[in-house]
């Protein structure tokens, strides 16, 4: 009977996220959820301000998806339904691990550049997809490790107190948020299936014993909102730096034998 209930709570939660998914795939600013001509659309990222307003409904279900996990932390009911998580996914039913999880994390992020690479467009440039998903990480991964500092929260597997929130999950949803961007005038499905690999990440990071389910949840909140901000932030921002002027440099981060960097083309 505990398992039954655990389970159907669980698959609640990844029915809640696979709604937002499914929901956010709807664009009022489009006649269509299919665009057959898959050419890019040119777009100005240089509008005005005003121009680029704040959609804050769009937040409300991320926001408080990072709201439970912060509640998780003091309340002992949903405490307690961590601990149910731990021993149905791993303390009852002990199991080798699976680390698919440490790659599949990155994969809507990879498909954003491979496809478009393969003749399916995104919605933006290089240039553009490659500073929207540096803005994006930026964001994450500093959300993320300052509130693992400020929360101390110790992994179930004891391992270290640095469990809430999880980081892969965050990094998960905010590449699949990331590829629902760039994709859902072409078909909403990249955007599910982005958010379907998603998920998976932050259930094996339950089936691994590495974080509650607090803690992904959290996570998934965090990816989402980090993304949003970044789509929101980078036309202000080129706005701010450029305004009309064209825009012959690109700044691109590399990796070469074990070294990372950052490499720089001007069109003169």
């Amino acid at each position: 009977m505990q398992h039954s209930k655990s389970t159907t709570v669980f698959l609640m939660s990844l029915f809640i996220l696979a709604a937002n998914a499914n929901a956010q795939v709807t664009d009022s600013t489009a006649s269509n959820l299919f665009v057959k001509d898959s050419t890019r659309r040119n777009l100005s990222w240089r509008l005005p301000p005003h121009k680029k307003s704040f959609n804050a409904k769009s937040y409300i279900i991320p926001g408080l998806m990072v709201a439970y996990g912060i509640t998780a932390i003091e309340n002992d009911g949903l405490q307690r339904l961590n601990g149910e998580f731990k021993d149905e996914m791993y303390a009852e039913h002990p199991h080798k691990q699976i680390h698919i999880d440490n790659y599949l994390q990155f994969v809507p992020a990879a498909m954003v550049f491979g496809l478009d690479a393969f003749g399916i467009k995104a919605k933006h440039n290089l240039r553009d997809r490659t500073m929207l998903f540096l803005m994006s990480n930026i964001i994450t991964n500093g959300t993320v490790y300052s509130m693992k500092s400020i929360s101390h929260q110790l992994r179930p597997d004891g391992s270290k107190y640095n469990s809430f929130p999880s980081g892969h999950t965050a990094e998960a949803f905010a590449n699949a948020e990331f590829l629902r961007q760039e994709y859902k005038d072409v078909s909403p499905w990249y955007g599910v299936a982005g958010y379907a690999m998603a998920a998976t990440t932050g259930y094996l990071r339950m089936y691994n014993n590495k974080h509650w389910l607090s803690d992904v949840v959290a996570g998934a909140g965090v990816g989402i909102i980090s993304t949003k901000l970044a789509y929101w932030l980078y036309p202000k921002i080129q706005h701010k730096l450029f305004k009309d002027k064209p825009m012959n440099t690109m700044v691109m981060p590399s990796y070469q034998n074990g070294s990372i960097g950052l490499g720089m083309v001007h069109r003169f």
